[in-house]
């Protein structure tokens, strides 16, 4: 029996199907509700990663663990909640594996849990977290979620992890990085030379099942495909769409006074600001990432290359959303 958690996330959601297509017996967990679309075939169980007894429940006959379950959020308001969820629920988890005495834990974790970068550094799994750095609060706790992996592995649980770079996947594309592609589609006409790490969901999927097939234990892997700036990436969205591209180029004066209004705004709306100081500063930055690692430890992985990625992505949201 496989455990998925996050199951109705963008990873775990795609994570699940291909489990099922692999003939695989999966109880998939849900927090609050179950989206019309999950796949049949999973045990879909709703439980919350907070709840330790429930959490007991849904390890019986558990022998491998892919936690995907997180809260992304960049605004400050859902502080308590990032930290709940992303530390205190990975504990939980890594705790009742340990109980469970499960085979395998594979954990998604994020190249936000490596810190801060500064522009120009090339970046491998080596890196030193540094809490000196004004890091952003989900940065903070999937670092810190890492280090409950950690503690678990020291205490002889069995589990590798993934940081994965900007995913890209279609889905719900209010939700998430998925809403790059909306964004796109209506011909947002600002973008910025930073750059980032980017990787297709049915790699991450790939990579983390290989993970846990493999022998490799006690090591964590940057899933990035390519290093591309956004202005990249929007161009390449808007022509699956066959929409116009992108053409004011954003400055940091401009993103300062963007993400000062943003917040503002929230405060009114309640809303999360869709622009905050930390994904503007994401936006301006040039993160570039190594990553060989993946492919000394898994020499028959490859990625998925970028253009197909967006035209894959571009055709199901098409489909989903019925756009012309």
């Amino acid at each position: 029996m496989i455990l998925v958690t996050g199951a109705t996330g963008l990873v775990g959601s795609h994570l699940v199907k291909v489990l099922l297509q692999q003939g695989k017996k999966v109880r998939a967990l849900y927090h609050s509700s179950l989206p019309p679309e999950s796949a049949s075939g999973a045990e879909w169980m709703k439980c919350d990663i907070l709840d330790i007894i429930a959490l007991e429940e849904v390890m019986k006959d558990v022998t491998h663990v892919y936690h995907c379950a997180a809260i992304v959020s960049f605004n400050p308001k859902r502080k308590q909640l990032l930290y709940q969820t992303n530390i205190e629920g990975t504990a939980n988890i890594v705790n009742a594996s340990l109980d469970a005495g499960i085979q395998k834990l594979v954990f998604t974790s994020s190249v936000a849990a490596l810190g801060k970068i500064k522009t120009g550094e090339t970046i491998t799994e080596a890196i030193q977290w540094n809490s000196d750095n004004e890091d952003s609060e989900y940065g903070k706790t999937k670092y810190l979620a890492e280090m409950e992996v950690w503690r678990g592995i020291a205490e002889g649980l069995n589990a590798a992890i993934v940081n994965p770079g900007i995913i890209l996947g279609s889905g719900d594309w209010h939700k998430g990085s998925v809403e790059l592609f909306r964004t796109g589609y209506k011909e947002f006409p600002w973008y910025s030379e930073g750059v980032n790490g980017f990787v297709d969901v049915a790699d991450v999927v790939k990579a983390m099942w290989m993970l846990m097939e493999s022998d490799v234990q006690a090591q964590r892997f940057i899933l990035s495909a390519e290093n591309l700036s956004y202005k990249s990436l929007f161009t390449a969205i808007a022509d699956g769409f066959n929409k116009k591209p992108p053409y004011k180029k954003v400055t940091p004066v401009i993103a300062a006074i963007v993400w000062r209004l943003e917040k503002v705004k929230s405060v009114f709306t309640s809303k999360d600001p869709m622009i905050t100081k930390e994904t503007t500063h994401s936006a301006l930055n040039k993160v570039h990432y190594d990553n060989s690692k993946l492919f000394k430890f898994l020499p028959g992985f490859s990625y998925t290359p970028f253009n197909e990625t967006i035209q894959r992505i571009c055709t199901e949201l098409k489909e989903r959303y019925r756009l012309n």
